[in-house]
């Protein structure tokens, strides 16, 4: 998801087919059943910024490169890049980008490990996606039509390429949630576009679906609860009040210094312990990122649970939600957390509010965990995230197990604060992993996100750490390592 902007959340597409406008005819009782985002896109709020569609050079001086292909145009609304080197293997990898805030310009990225890709022959090509806001429906259905579309696409600019032996997809962020869910079974059965992927590469991505925003609610509702001025219901209507009060409760300086040790005790570190399990667990990098996340977690305190107009109504659910600041996940809770738990207002979803739909995708695709095939799938997440944390991978985890396809999923862990902060190597090292699998057939190996021993070692983390650009400066302030990375 980028940088978010204070209350960024989710979206939606479909395509023309699936928009639905008001009900009726003329009738002035007539019902507008369309969400906030479908509005959006009816009235043509969004559109490609198609300069910023253009390539950046990559070592274009080199033989390698010259003659690589590069295209640039708008499919059904979305912008695209697509870039096919020379010596193309016939394999195609699908790039996911994170979110893009609620403006109306379309923007693509390139995938971090383009040169990777140029270099081991595979074209790859990547959407706008249709849409803003955090809009994984129009993600999963851009992409996968974009893929649909790359011959077509190389005729109409003068090459004539064989259709694809072989589909990845790979993303970031919401683009980690637009490849998990690309790869669903519940997709190839609703989507209106549909790959077959051979293997995914979801990065620090949104692996928990709607979780995330139960994440976030629950934030602020423990947040408010610590402090004493805790919600009555949800949605929290006085929230800018209630952030003040928590603000001048739990920090001795909040506007100076949101950093652990500006923490008062024993208020403040009962939070810090209620937010380091409601976002993974005890573990390295933690405490130095505590402070760095504060405002953009605040920032969504006040709101009401239907994604920034993406749904109806509220989805947002804390019921199974057990808020721990004396033990962890695993453990019995102690008389105070009962207490706790017990006293804390809970958000409940209006049912049905992201249900099945008959003209497409979910309005917020599902990661169920149940994939449509027995193909590879190798994630990645820092450890110091608390935008999407890395509770997000022990959910999919969980999922995964749960539907018999635990042997189709790595995860790996990596040391550092912020968001999506990996280095180049971490980028291509995963993706290499999960494509030496997918095949070579040698599953490779990764890191235990449920066991919360593991996970607690000051060296958690070490083993698929690769610092270097873009990160050095800020990775140096890491705790090092006691065993070589």
């Amino acid at each position: 998801m980028n940088a978010l902007k204070k209350s960024a959340l989710l979206g939606l597409t479909i395509s023309a087919v699936a928009l639905s406008g008001c009900l009726g005819g003329d009738s002035s009782n007539d019902v507008d059943t369309r969400t906030e985002q479908q509005k959006r896109i009816d009235t043509g709020y969004f559109v490609v910024d198609e300069e910023q569609l253009a390539f950046t050079a990559l070592s274009a001086d080199v033989p390698a490169y010259a003659n690589t292909s590069r295209w640039t145009g708008v499919l059904n609304g979305a912008g695209y890049r697509v870039e096919v080197p020379e010596n193309w293997n016939g394999q195609l990898v699908m790039w996911a980008h994170g979110f893009r805030g609620e403006g109306p310009e379309l923007t693509a990225d390139s995938p971090p490990m383009r040169q990777y890709l140029l270099d081991n022959g595979y074209a790859w090509a990547a959407s706008t996606y249709s849409t803003n806001y955090y809009d994984v429906r129009a993600g999963v259905e851009d992409t996968n039509a974009l893929a649909l579309a790359f011959n077509d696409i190389a005729a109409r600019n003068g090459r004539t390429l064989a259709q694809p032996s072989k589909y990845y997809i790979a993303g970031a962020s919401m683009g980690g949630h637009v490849a998990g869910a690309a790869i669903e079974a519940e997709t190839e059965q609703t989507a209106n576009n549909f790959v077959p992927y051979a293997g995914a590469n979801p990065m620090c991505g949104v692996m928990g679906d709607t979780e995330l925003f139960d994440y976030f609610t629950a934030y602020s509702l423990s947040l408010f609860e610590v402090a004493g001025v805790g919600a009555d219901s949800f949605p929290v209507q006085d929230s800018d009040a209630k952030l003040a009060a928590a603000r001048e409760a739990l920090w001795t300086n909040y506007a100076g210094n949101k950093n652990a040790n500006g923490l008062t005790s024993p208020l403040g570190f009962q939070f810090f312990a209620i937010l380091q399990n409601l976002s993974g667990g005890p573990r390295p990098i933690y405490p130095l990122s505590f402070g760095s996340f504060q405002d953009l977690l605040q920032g969504f305190a006040g709101s009401d649970g239907t994604i920034t107009g993406i749904l109806k109504d509220s989805v947002v659910d804390t019921t199974n939600i057990t808020y721990r600041f004396q033990t962890v996940r695993g453990q019995p809770l102690s008389a105070a957390e009962q207490a706790f738990n017990a006293t804390i207002v809970q958000a409940q979803a209006v049912p049905g509010a992201n249900g099945l739909r008959e003209d497409g995708l979910r309005w917020i695709p599902k990661v169920n965990g149940e994939l449509y095939a027995d193909i590879p799938v190798v994630t990645a997440h820092t450890l110091g995230d608390l935008f999407v944390p890395i509770r997000m991978q022990q959910i999919y985890r969980e999922r995964m197990e749960s539907n018999g396809f635990g042997d189709n999923l790595v995860q790996r862990a990596v040391r550092a604060p912020g968001h999506c902060d990996f280095s180049i190597a971490e980028w291509t090292s995963t993706f290499d992993a999960m494509i030496q699998w997918e095949q070579d057939g040698v599953k490779p190996d990764g890191d235990d996100l449920l066991d919360p021993v593991a996970m607690s070692d000051a060296d958690f983390g070490c083993e698929y750490t690769q610092n270097g650009f873009p990160q050095t400066t800020v990775r140096a302030l890491m705790p090092a390592c006691s065993t070589p990375e």
